[in-house]
């Protein structure tokens, strides 16, 4: 397809995605900032936050001077945390090491924290017109199919093929460059899905290999399969009067940097007794809540939450990472989606 980048810039402009709120900028800050958010998110969901975040942080220096705790905040609820802290960790980069002023090459966005080699390339390409592929997740699929490439994208060989064959791709003229990049994104986003895929629809389908050769089903190869470990963790619903007790997350790891609920250690028999000596009282009131199962990208945690009513204040705190939260500071608090889940229901039950 000698002509590949002029058909997806001709389809682009006629049945493209327009008028989303980070397009028609090139400000690197703005770009930077929804290619981030996109990375494994679908629009839909990233607008909403994209917007509190300008409003909040309209600048690299803004972001850059607030707290991480403050930017977990905002990022509630959109998960793959590592994104967030790794966006403040950016921003005082930029600040610090280049002057409040974004690297102008695909190169060097790359040793920013948290971007890639391809997301590095979608923000040269949008902020200034670089040549240069990009290869995410829908890109990868287009151009399996299109080109009839068999494997698993996520191979070291087969990716290392699609790189090559996504540079000899891009259109010869740099004013064309985001409206390509943007193209390859809504093409495998809105015409080239993983399942049920609109080929009626796609600029490409007369000289599509899987389309043409009846291998649609099998381009891309997926992902071997393997079984997710499970993991499985008590928490504890600790609620005194309108206020519940939660524990900063150490940085790193899971929910790194967020507030969740503490938990109950396993080796623990008696919830009850557990919570008299935790919090040095001569009863707390215990009820166990439904149990559910949440999934992570590389294990699935069975959660079994456990409410903790104090008929007083605690005359003990055994943990410093331990904080008091109003009720009514859930909405605005760094939470996980899981705890945000539990603490939405308890909140309605005690206000009842």
């Amino acid at each position: 397809m000698s002509d590949f980048s002029v058909r997806l810039i001709g389809w682009q402009h006629a049945h493209g995605r327009h008028g989303l709120p980070w397009q028609d900028s090139r400000d690197p800050y703005r770009v930077w900032l929804s290619e981030i958010m996109l990375q494994q998110t679908q629009v839909a969901a990233v607008i909403p936050y994209y917007t509190r975040f300008l409003a909040r942080f309209p600048d690299v220096a803004a972001l850059a001077a607030a707290s991480v705790e403050e930017v977990m905040a905002l990022w509630s609820g959109l998960g793959y945390y590592a994104r967030a802290r790794n966006l403040h960790r950016a921003a005082r980069e930029v600040v610090e090491k280049h002057g409040g002023r974004f690297p102008a090459t695909a190169a060097a966005l790359a040793g920013l924290p948290g971007v890639g080699r391809s997301t590095a390339a979608a923000i040269a390409a949008f902020a200034s017109g670089e040549r240069t592929a990009i290869l995410d997740g829908n890109v990868k699929r287009v151009l399996c199919r299109a080109f009839g490439i068999a494997g698993f994208p996520g191979e070291r060989a087969i990716e290392t093929r699609l790189w090559a064959l996504a540079e000899t791709l891009l259109p010869a003229r740099r004013e064309d460059m985001g409206v390509y990049i943007q193209a390859q994104m809504d093409l495998g986003a809105m015409v080239c899905t993983r399942a049920r895929p609109a080929c009626e629809r796609c600029p490409l389908a007369g000289e599509c290999v899987a389309r043409v050769s009846g291998r649609i089903a099998e381009l891309p190869a997926p992902r071997p399969r393997k079984t997710l470990p499970r993991r499985a963790a008590r928490m504890a619903v600790v609620i005194l009067g309108q206020s519940v007790l939660l524990e900063r997350r150490p940085p790193a790891g899971i929910w790194g940097g967020l507030l969740a609920l503490p938990e109950i250690p396993a080796h623990i028999g008696d919830i009850e007794a557990w919570g008299t000596r935790t919090f040095g009282l001569a009863r707390v009131g215990v009820r166990e809540l439904p149990a559910f199962i949440h999934t992570f990208t590389h294990f699935t945690l069975a959660i079994a939450p456990w409410r903790i009513d104090l008929p007083a204040p605690p005359r003990l705190v055994a943990e410093a990472a331990w904080q008091w939260l109003d009720f009514g500071q859930i909405a605005s608090a760094a939470l996980p989606a899981p705890v945000r889940r539990i603490l939405a229901s308890e909140a309605m039950r005690t206000a009842d």
